[in-house]
């Protein structure tokens, strides 16, 4: 059996392939809260455990920088490492790659319904993908054509200096740089970001509702809270609404710096966490106007199409895609 992990900030999915199928389908799946496990031996041992299952072979995608086989994982106090997974677990064969080209690897494999169209425009065959993901942190990757197929490529791009484009965001850069001493596009476009942005336009002015002071206080994860009341049409929150609009504006001012830097003409997919529960910020101005805000090349980012990925183990299916490749299997 192959093992596919999908190592994120927030949760560690894993899933169990055969290596030996025509057409692969996960024999076992699971998720854990990241936070919850001491480190990827843990999950993993449990999950196996569970299963009542084994594996010969595992692809972990992680949310981090590969280097050598091994990556410390960003939003987690995690150290992945191929050779001591490899031993540690028995295993013939670890690869480690990073979270971002893992679900780079899953696109061909995705079906219609795991995606949502926000701007069809007109792709270019063969053309590069460029990949955003925003979830606890802000993944970026993009894929090339080369000749038979695409092959994907990683990025810490998420990590470049922040480039605020009016006064709002000119002084949200000036409140976070009090609170980072260096200030990037994954600290304003993540799921860690939003309840900095949402006390930036507190301070600026804006009023909390009493019922979400309270429900803030209570709970420890701000993130949700503030999305769920932003999208809450009985009872419609400004403050939140604002906030949403705002991360909205920067993300698709970033999707379309990642889009010109890598000329994604074949088209821009938003992964991770967040954009699938914002649809409505996403598809109903501020992100499209801002990621086709671009001067010159203002006409050549419009053509770009872009494409929600609405399914949750998209990176788990690029992770098993990439190990199953060396056996001949079709990912499912």
């Amino acid at each position: 059996m192959l093992l596919a992990v999908d190592i994120g900030g927030t949760n560690t999915r894993l899933a169990l392939y055969p290596l030996d199928a025509e057409e692969a389908e996960a024999k076992a799946t699971a998720t854990y809260a990241s936070r919850d496990k001491a480190g990827p031996r843990e999950v993993i041992e449990e999950f196996l455990d569970r299963s009542g299952l084994s594996a010969t072979r595992a692809v972990l995608g992680v949310a981090g920088p590969v280097v050598g086989g091994r990556s410390p994982v960003t939003n987690l106090p995690w150290i992945v490492d191929e050779a001591e997974l490899r031993h540690d677990l028995g295993l013939e064969s670890v690869t480690l790659v990073n979270d971002l080209e893992a679900l780079a690897a899953a696109l061909p494999y995705l079906r219609p319904h795991d995606v949502v169209t926000i701007s069809p425009g007109s792709p270019q065959a063969e053309g590069a993908i460029a990949i955003l993901a925003p979830g606890t942190g802000l993944g970026e990757a993009f894929l090339v054509w080369g000749g038979s197929g695409y092959s994907a490529r990683p990025s810490e791009g998420g990590h470049t200096d922040f480039a605020p484009r009016n006064e709002g965001e000119i002084g949200l850069l000036q409140y976070m740089g009090d609170r980072f001493s260096r200030v990037s596009y994954e600290h304003v476009c993540s799921g860690t970001a939003i309840p900095y942005v949402f006390d930036f336009l507190r301070r600026s002015g804006y009023a909390v509702p009493d019922r979400l002071e309270g429900e803030l206080a209570e709970g420890n994860d701000k993130t949700p809270i503030i999305i769920d009341a932003a999208l809450d049409d009985d009872r419609p929150c400004q403050i939140c609404q604002a906030t949403m609009r705002t991360f909205a504006s920067m993300l698709g001012a970033e999707a379309g710096n990642l889009a010109l830097k890598t000329l994604s003409t074949g088209g821009l997919y938003l992964g991770g966490g967040i954009p699938r529960r914002i649809l409505p910020f996403l598809t109903d101005g501020p992100f499209l106007r801002a990621m086709r805000d671009k001067g010159h090349h203002a006409g050549l980012v419009t053509n770009i199409p872009v494409r929600v990925i609405t399914c949750p183990e998209a990176t788990l299916r690029g992770a098993a895609a990439i190990g199953l490749r060396e056996f001949g299997a079709v990912p499912a």
